[in-house]
C-alpha cells in the first residue's frame, strides 16, 4: 500500500479539474496516504489548503525552461529535483504525459511510477507501468480513470473534490451585496474570457444576451473569469463586474451560486461542469468530445460546419463561432434551468 504518493498534472485550469476525480479516488483507496501535487503557480490556486492534500509543489515551468541557458536556474531546477527525490515518494502519477512531466516523475526515484503508454513527447520511457489507452476519440477524463482504475482506486465515483473554503463563499456573498444595486437572488455568470482567440463567442453577443436574461428569467448578469475577462467589460454594460477580482477558490463559490453559467471553452467553463451547474458552452474550433463539459454534451452548442472542429489557434474568419446567434443560446439556457428544477 502506498503511503507517499505524487500527482503530476500542473496545468491547465481546465485539466487540473480534470484531475480531481483521480485524486478523490486515491483518497478513498488509500485514505491514510499523503498525497502532494505537482502544478504550476497560475493554477495552484484551485489546490492550495485542499483538505485532500497533503502538499502542493509548486513547479515553475516557464522559469525553469531557461534552465538550459542559465548556470543559476539550471543548479536550481536541481535543487528542485533533488527535493522530489528527497520527499521519498512511492507512487508517481503522471496524468501530463509530456517529456517534462516523465523526467519528473523519473527524478523521484519512485519505485512506482505510472504513466500512458502512448504518452506524447517519448514521455513513456520514464514509467516503470505504461497503462494503453485506445486512440479513439474520448474525453480526457476517461482516461485518467483508466489509469486510477489501473491502479486499484478504481473508475467510479467521478467526484470533484474542490477545496473551496467558507471564507471563500463569505467573500463572494459580500462582494455580491456591495456590488449589486439590490439584494441579489438569482444571476447568471457570464464568462467570455478563453486562451484561444478562436474559442471566443464574440463579446458582442454575450452582451446582447443580458436584457433577455433579466427580462425573460430575472437573471441579473455577472461577468466573472481572469484579465482576458476583465479586459471586455467594458462591452458588458449593465453587468455586476467581478472579472479578474476573484481568486480560482472564490470563483468557484461564484459559480456554486450561479442559476446559469455561459461560458465559452475555458478552464472556468469546466469547473461549472463539475459543479453540475445549468450550463451553456458554445464550442467552435474544439472537439467537445474529447475536450468539452465531461458527461454533460447536452449543454454544448455548436455550428455544424465543414471546418469545424480544426483545433486552430488562428483563422481568418471564425464562422464556427460568429455564425453562431443568441436565440439558440437562449433556448438552450432555459432547457438547462428547467432540467435543473
Amino acid at each position: 500500500m502506498p503511503s507517499n504518493i505524487l500527482i503530476i498534472k500542473p496545468s491547465a485550469i481546465g485539466d487540473v479539474v480534470h484531475a480531481l476525480p483521480v485524486l478523490h479516488l486515491v483518497k478513498n483507496k488509500w485514505p491514510q496516504a499523503n498525497v502532494s501535487w505537482l502544478v504550476t503557480p497560475a493554477c495552484s490556486g484551485l489546490l492550495e489548503n485542499h483538505p485532500l492534500l497533503h502538499e502542493v509543489i509548486l513547479f515553475d515551468r516557464k522559469r525553469f525552461g531557461k534552465a538550459w541557458r542559465n548556470p543559476s536556474l539550471a543548479l536550481e531546477l536541481r535543487r528542485f529535483t533533488r527535493s522530489l527525490r528527497d520527499r521519498a515518494f512511492d507512487l508517481v502519477i503522471d496524468l501530463q504525459g509530456l517529456f517534462r512531466s516523465g523526467w519528473l516523475a523519473k527524478k523521484t526515484r519512485a519505485p512506482m511510477r505510472v504513466g500512458f503508454a502512448n504518452a506524447r513527447e517519448l514521455a513513456w520511457i520514464f514509467y516503470t507501468h505504461r497503462v494503453a489507452i485506445e486512440t479513439m476519440e474520448q474525453h480526457a477524463i476517461e482516461r485518467y480513470l483508466k489509469l486510477a482504475k489501473f491502479i486499484g482506486c478504481g473508475d467510479s465515483p467521478v467526484e470533484f473534490p474542490f477545496g473551496t473554503s467558507d471564507e471563500d463563499r463569505a467573500y463572494i456573498a459580500k462582494t455580491l451585496a456591495a456590488e449589486a444595486a439590490s439584494p441579489l437572488q438569482n444571476f447568471a455568470v457570464l464568462m467570455p474570457g478563453t486562451n484561444w482567440q478562436t474559442k471566443r463567442w464574440p463579446v458582442e453577443k454575450f452582451a446582447a444576451l443580458i436584457k433577455p436574461l433579466q427580462e425573460h428569467f430575472n437573471l441579473t448578469s455577472v461577468l466573472a473569469g481572469g484579465a482576458d475577462a476583465a479586459a471586455m467589460a467594458k462591452d458588458l454594460p449593465a453587468v455586476i463586474n467581478l472579472a479578474g477580482k476573484t481568486t480560482l477558490k472564490q470563483l468557484t463559490a461564484l459559480l456554486e451560486r450561479a442559476a446559469l453559467v455561459i461560458a465559452n471553452d475555458s478552464g472556468p467553463m469546466h469547473i461549472a461542469a463539475a459543479l453540475n451547474r445549468p450550463l451553456v458552452t458554445p464550442f467552435g474550433p474544439t472537439n467537445p468530445i474529447r475536450t468539452g463539459p465531461f458527461r454533460r454534451m447536452e449543454s454544448v452548442i455548436r455550428l455544424d460546419i465543414p471546418c469545424s472542429p480544426c483545433y486552430s489557434r488562428h483563422c481568418s474568419h471564425q464562422s464556427c463561432l460568429k455564425w453562431l446567434e443568441i436565440d439558440p443560446v437562449l433556448q438552450l439556457a432555459e432547457e438547462q434551468m428547467n432540467a435543473a428544477i
